[in-house]
């Protein structure tokens, strides 16, 4: 048996008391299970209807187990034990933690950025090729395979023997792979791309990377029937009461793992909660900590509720691993059961909220503005409103900006934006995440400054995630963004834009579309890669000002 715990204190175990009895009077659990798509109200239904396959995965992904072990060891057999991931939200972040928990080499490119997508097009003697699009027509992952197929090429590898493409079955991506001669596996097309950790999009990467997918979906099909169940104790009607019936709403919550032996588990956890509940002006904001002494897990504030993702031993935690005197949850059990535990919460929580957890109207919102900006061949062209050394300054969603023409000025401008008692700030890198990966650790210190949550993404794999409640969720967030010009372009084949041009027309259009929720947005681009980001660097470093900061002595 694998055990799931949810352990919940203050007004997390109080929204428990109140909001589980509701959804088993609904039944919303067993409903769930037999996938009743009026649970979430009669706009959801057209949607629900079509996305909740995702229940039964645990048995119904089965007989991908020989296709993906067969393959794999016809690639082993020659030679081929490389293996990288091209897709994008859930597409990439369900494989990226199932392999770095197994302990397996995955290399994930959910990246524009041309430096970081340069740096994958290596070891191509030895490399496979997942290119998982649930539409077919992702620009992004379209741009990879199309780098991808002429690095093969070039290297005079057919790439129809490397190239393994995971899809919908249908999309114009099947129809083109199929007619060229690639490999094609064909995913659930009743399952949304934020709940497919468990279809062909999260097991043929990780499968074939050498994960034990098959224990897997044993830990996930063991959990099936308590989940499933209209029972007070069930796990994930307890995780979502405490994740989205809190009064008032405590809608920041605070993810950090605390000896679970899953390894990245919140940013996966993430995409899914922001993607599927920020939306009509509600939503539960993920904030990603690395501790639990960072600010926001060791001094939450009156919006945060602090889960812990606690270790597994196959039994459930007891009360004392939560603090009775804030709000808090502590979960546990092994990553196959926690993937079917969290979107279990997350559908429950979607009702709660009364929203429908399945769309993501602005994360399409910001794909059409960044098209729009592609097609007019241009990315962020207006003039800076100040530049600084090797940075550029631009201010959107208003004339908070004020005299600012520093780095330091310009962060103190947007700082003086946040709502004391409601706010956030986004921090939102278009950078190349493995190489610039320690801009991230600024974001301690910037909790800590600016006395609020801070979330920190990379871009434009935030865009699938917290992008979502960022223009859908409530007004209360101010973003950051720092952009680059890389140190080499990189031409996207067949396509009349580079990764360059790409990226930049994503990020422009992400603020475009933040400004027209008169949301305030920073805009710093690094003129100069390595000299801007040493500057920006120094300017987030920059100490909380005075005793009172959070986390002080």
């Amino acid at each position: 048996m694998s055990a799931l715990g949810v352990v919940a204190s203050g007004p997390a175990a109080d929204a428990i008391a109140v909001a589980v009895p509701a959804l088993l009077e609904a039944q919303f659990a067993s409903r769930l299970f037999a996938q009743d798509a009026t649970l979430w109200g009669e706009e959801a239904e057209s949607e629900s209807a079509i996305r909740l396959s995702w229940v039964n995965l645990a048995r119904t992904s089965r007989p991908l187990l020989g296709e993906i072990a067969a393959m794999r060891d016809q690639l082993r057999g020659e030679g081929v034990d490389r293996v990288v991931l091209c897709g994008m939200g859930g597409s990439s972040l369900a494989p990226e933690v199932i392999c770095a928990t197994a302990g397996v080499d995955l290399v994930v490119l959910d990246s524009s950025q041309p430096d970081m997508v340069r740096s994958a097009l290596v070891d191509l003697e030895r490399t496979v090729v997942v290119v998982s699009s649930k539409s077919g027509s992702t620009v992004e992952t379209d741009s990879q395979r199309r780098a991808f197929r002429a690095a093969f090429e070039e290297k005079g590898i057919d790439p129809t023997a490397r190239i393994v493409v995971v899809t919908d079955p249908g999309s114009p991506l099947d129809e083109e792979a199929r007619s060229g001669g690639y490999r094609v596996v064909n995913a659930d097309p009743n399952v949304g791309g934020r709940y497919s950790a468990l279809t062909a999009f999260g097991l043929v990467p990780s499968g074939l990377a050498g994960a034990d997918i098959e224990a897997l979906l044993d830990d996930a099909e063991a959990v099936a029937d308590v989940l499933s169940a209209d029972d007070d104790g069930n796990p994930g009607l307890r995780l979502g009461a405490a994740m989205a019936a809190t009064d008032p709403l405590r809608d920041k919550l605070v993810l950090v793992d605390d000896g679970s032996g899953i390894v990245g588990f919140p940013d996966w956890a993430e995409q899914l909660i922001a993607e599927s509940t920020g939306k009509q002006g509600t939503g539960i904001l993920p904030v990603v900590v690395g501790s639990t002494d960072d600010p926001e897990a060791a001094w939450p504030d009156p919006d945060v509720t602090v889960v812990r993702l606690t270790g597994d031993d196959d039994t459930e935690p007891t009360d004392e691993v939560v603090r009775a005197d804030r709000s808090e949850i502590a979960v546990s059990g092994p990553l196959g059961a926690q993937l079917l535990l969290w979107e279990v919460a997350t559908a429950a929580a979607g009702r709660l909220l009364g929203i429908n957890p399945f769309d993501q109207p602005d994360v399409e919102s910001a794909k059409k503005a960044a098209r729009t900006l592609l097609d007019q061949g241009m990315g962020s062209s207006d003039e800076p409103a100040a530049t600084d050394g090797a940075v550029e300054i631009r201010a959107l969603g208003g004339t908070w900006l004020g005299g600012a023409t520093t780095v330091p000025q310009a962060l103190e401008a947007l700082f003086g934006q946040l709502d004391a008692d409601r706010g956030y700030l986004a921090v939102m890198a278009y950078l190349d995440r493995l190489a610039d990966a320690d801009l991230a650790s600024v974001r301690p210190g910037l909790a800590r400054r600016t006395h609020r949550p801070v979330t920190f993404g990379w871009g434009p794999r935030f865009l699938h995630s917290t992008g979502q409640f960022h223009k859908g969720g409530p007004a209360t967030g101010v973003y950051l963004q720092v952009t680059t010009a890389p140190h080499e372009d990189l031409a996207v084949p067949g396509r009349e834009f580079s990764f360059g041009d790409f990226v930049a027309a994503q990020a422009a259009g992400d603020a475009q579309v933040l400004a027209e929720h008169h949301r305030p947005v920073l805009q710093l681009h690094l003129t100069d890669h390595d000299a801007g980001l040493a500057q920006v660097r120094e300017a987030l470093s920059a100490p909380a000002a005075g005793p009172d900061a959070k986390g002080s002595a």
